[in-house]
């Protein structure tokens, strides 16, 4: 969002030449951190042996089977694809993640159907070579890794097809539920820039969650075996969370962001406060559920922005006198009280009254400027104006236009409204789902 500013300018407001810091600092990825992303299927996985299962239905879905076929093959794709591996304590928490995920594929495959929702072949592929990039694999590599270990490619492409096709129905159907307004964005983006003050975690996260698990206990004892062969790195983090987390994070191997410090329960602040980057928390239970959290990067705030700024300035010589001065500041609170918002500014076309110059000055970072100009735009929001400033050649008033945080990492207006949009869907979507289980029949063989 970078432009060139006006020299003159920028030789008036900027102090002496500053690296531009990023808003939050940024350190490899060290320990269990730097193994969090590791590929979970690789060529030396070995096929899992799993206790023989009945043959025939097992469940129907409204009139869809679900075979001991069905379960066995989700339950080897779920396996080598999180690289967790099965014990006799958790095969049953694996056997039931399988058929839940099952269940609920029938449903929404049933209502995507309903809806004439079609996933191409072409949208599947995608998907494919975007998980093989994952593992250091071309597509058919991936595939026929999986089919080394049991797993057929339809058992994949199935999967995929379901997750895309639901997205795109959720997304159809609640979309118009799920927009955001402008007030919303702003608020949302004030919030963001206050919290770049203060300390953050940068973090990955499990959550089991109790009802899925079918009770508190179990989810305790779930969350303890996947942390327990995460630690002993058998299985990497993040494709344990895109298999096994139950929190809408799971899609992005857990990637959760950005934690803010007030924010956050504090029995989890407590936990990450302790932790170091790279090292993983002890499952922590909530009222929900259980979550694990890895901590990648963590900053005590004070994080460093950007203003989007426009000046209207009246030229004034470092030895003005006092009748000048106060010229000056009239002319700057007559224009201030007429032009209030930028699109006010903007609506000038440049053309000011004959003492007042009007620049677009672009983006300026808050480190970069003298210190009484910085002071005085950090407070501001949108479409607020300084009080006069003064500089040895002229005096000048800023417009705030647009601000954020700086560095790679910092949430723009167009993230912020995404993420509020995803985060509208993914509850409405669960909340879909909620309803499509009480109507349907559901039944054990």
């Amino acid at each position: 969002m970078s432009k060139v500013l006006p020299a003159l300018s920028v030789m008036l407001i900027l102090g002496a030449p500053v690296a531009f810091a990023q808003s939050f600092p940024q350190t490899p990825d060290t320990g269990e951190a730097a193994l969090a992303s590791q590929p979970a299927l690789t060529p030396d996985t070995q096929a899992p042996q799993l206790p023989p299962l009945g043959e025939g239905i097992l469940v129907s879905v409204n009139n869809d089977m679900i075979t001991s076929y069905d379960l066995k093959q989700r339950m080897l794709l779920l396996i080598v694809t999180s690289g967790v591996q099965v014990t006799q304590e958790n095969y049953a928490a694996f056997q039931q993640q399988a058929l839940n995920s099952l269940i609920d594929e029938r449903l929404q495959q049933q209502e995507m159907d309903h809806w004439k929702v079609k996933v191409t072949d072409a949208d599947v592929d995608e998907e494919i070579a975007r998980m093989a990039a994952q593992s250091n694999l071309k597509p058919d590599q991936l595939l026929s890794e999986l089919k080394r270990v049991g797993v057929e490619p339809a058992t994949l492409r199935a999967q995929i097809a379901a997750e895309s096709g639901w997205n795109q129905l959720v997304g159809g159907r609640y979309h118009s539920n799920a927009n955001v307004g402008t007030a919303q964005v702003d608020s949302l983006m004030d919030k963001v820039i206050a919290d770049g003050q203060k300390p953050q975690y940068l973090v990955a996260e499990i959550f089991i969650d109790n009802t899925a698990a079918g009770s508190a206990a179990n989810a305790l004892q779930g969350a303890k075996q996947l942390r327990e062969q995460i630690a002993n790195k058998v299985a990497p983090f993040q494709s344990v969370a895109r298999q096994f987390s139950n929190a809408p994070s799971a899609a992005n191997g857990g990637d959760a962001g950005w934690l803010v410090s007030g924010n956050i329960e504090p029995s989890v602040e407590s936990a990450l406060t302790a932790l170091n980057p790279g090292e993983m928390s002890q499952p922590i239970v909530s009222k929900d559920g259980v979550y694990i959290y890895l901590l990648r990067q963590k900053t005590d705030g004070n994080a460093d922005m950007v203003f989007r700024i426009k000046q209207a300035a009246v030229p004034l010589p470092a030895n003005a006198s006092p009748e000048e001065i106060a010229s000056a500041n009239a002319a700057l609170a007559s224009f201030r009280s007429r032009v209030d918002t930028c699109q006010a500014f903007d609506d000038l076309n440049g053309k000011a009254p004959a003492n007042v110059q009007v620049t677009d000055l672009g983006d300026a970072q808050l480190s970069t400027l003298l210190v009484n100009y910085a002071d005085a735009l950090r407070p501001l929001k949108n479409n607020q104006v300084t009080e006069p400033l003064r500089n040895s050649q002229n005096m000048n008033v800023l417009y705030v236009c647009d601000r954020q945080l700086a560095g790679d990492n910092a949430l723009g207006r167009d993230q912020v409204e995404n993420n509020l949009v995803n985060q509208r869907l993914a509850m409405l979507g669960k909340r879909y789902l909620r309803e499509l289980r009480s109507t349907a029949t559901i039944e054990n063989h």
